[in-house]
């Protein structure tokens, strides 16, 4: 079928953009609400409320290409929070989602953009990002993993990556491959879990996130087709979508942030004698979250500013998001007692749902060197063995 039938095919329906956050809300509270202990602690993956959330809008606001208008990230992040205020591992997958669409929403391959985006877009057919490992090798902290060579009609990839969320069966993901003896050109193009030489293991058991369907990726001569390339070179691209890569990120911390809050607040109703005594208090941490809120809203009108200033601006924020619901999750769980302590409570859920906030790269510890470089607080420790 050529890219023209698809995209009618799957033409998506213009959603008024004010009311998306209320279907979304929706779909939380019906469909995702009475799965999100199984998909904590039974690892069950939430297909169908993807699928929902994907008709809702949840994950095209940011795509002025199907939305017809000026990309909405404030509206992305906030449908993102409202997932993560119920469940993080779907907020994770629904930035996943995100992501994907972004990579296609900036491409110069428009026959690709049009064949691949509408379906993401709309949630009927899942994407993953594939890009921990690109934006750490291109921060000067790890090799690129993936290797390429270039073949008639495209190019063999060989390699592998260690975690990749949101795979499986008809999904597909973006990646970036370095090719062999090309003075050190890199590329980076979209593969379908299903393509021949793909094998997804699953090397590890997580204490949070396991209903994310996060795998290895190995790749054993895997054939990518020049129609399939977002980018050659990828840097260009990767300097693009930097921004709202990690501007998408901002929802899955804030809307943790208030679910924190709202158990403690919970928990006040009985405990607030003894409560009132502990160092972090409902107030002080909505206080910081209002903070972190304003500064998102500001930075997401210019999606693509790539300034040093505006750069900074951004890994702070992402930072102090981390940071905030370190002490968020930390602080509810003291407020909840032995309530939040057992299996299933959610005040525990969220402790180690917010360790991930600041282990998802680019990590709190690589925004923390990144922003200590931008103000020369911080050098290089120089040329890295690890990095080529």
């Amino acid at each position: 079928m050529d890219a023209v039938a698809l995209e009618t095919k799957i033409a998506l329906p213009l959603i008024d953009g004010a009311a998306v956050l209320d279907a979304v809300r929706q779909v939380v509270r019906g469909d995702l609400a009475p799965l999100t202990v199984a998909v904590d602690v039974d690892g069950v993956y939430p297909a169908e409320v993807m699928r929902k959330l994907g008709a809702a809008g949840a994950f095209r606001q940011h795509l002025g290409s199907l939305t017809g208008d000026v990309p909405d990230f404030n509206r992305a992040i906030a449908a993102t929070a409202a997932i993560s205020a119920e469940c993080t591992s779907t907020a994770f997958l629904a930035w996943c989602q995100n992501a994907c669409c972004w990579y296609l929403e900036n491409t110069s391959n428009r026959s690709l953009r049009d064949r691949r985006l509408p379906a993401i877009a709309a949630g009927e057919v899942m994407g993953a990002t594939a890009l921990s490992n690109p934006m750490k090798h291109f921060s000067g902290i790890e090799p690129l993993l993936l290797k390429g060579r270039r073949v008639p009609g495209g190019y063999r990839v060989n390699g592998s990556l260690p975690w990749v969320s949101n795979l499986g069966e008809g999904h597909c993901f973006g990646c970036v491959f370095a090719l062999d003896g090309g003075a050190g050109t890199r590329v980076m193009a979209v593969v379908d879990c299903d393509a021949e030489g793909i094998d997804m293991p699953r090397s590890s058991r997580f204490v949070a996130l396991e209903g994310t369907r996060t795998f290895a990726l190995r790749f054993k001569d895997v054939f990518i087709a020049d129609e399939d390339v977002l980018a050659d070179p990828a840097e260009p691209m990767i300097d693009r979508i930097r921004p709202g890569f990690i501007l998408l990120q901002i929802g899955i911390g804030t809307g943790l942030i208030h679910a924190c809050l709202a158990v403690m607040r919970r928990a006040d109703r009985t405990l607030l004698e003894v409560n009132r005594f502990l160092p972090d208090r409902p107030d002080a941490i909505a206080e910081d979250l209002a903070a972190i809120e304003v500064e998102t809203t500001l930075l997401a009108e210019t999606p693509w500013e790539g300034s040093p200033d505006f750069l900074r601006r951004l890994f702070a924020v992402r930072a102090t998001t981390a940071e905030l619901s370190l002490r968020a999750s930390q602080a509810a769980l003291l407020h909840a007692g032995a309530r939040g302590y057992v299996h299933h409570a959610a005040a525990q859920r969220r402790v180690r749902e917010a360790l991930f906030v600041a282990i998802l790269t680019p990590a709190l510890k690589q925004l923390r060197r990144q922003i200590a470089l931008m103000d020369g607080t911080a050098a290089p420790l120089g040329p890295s063995s690890a990095v080529r």
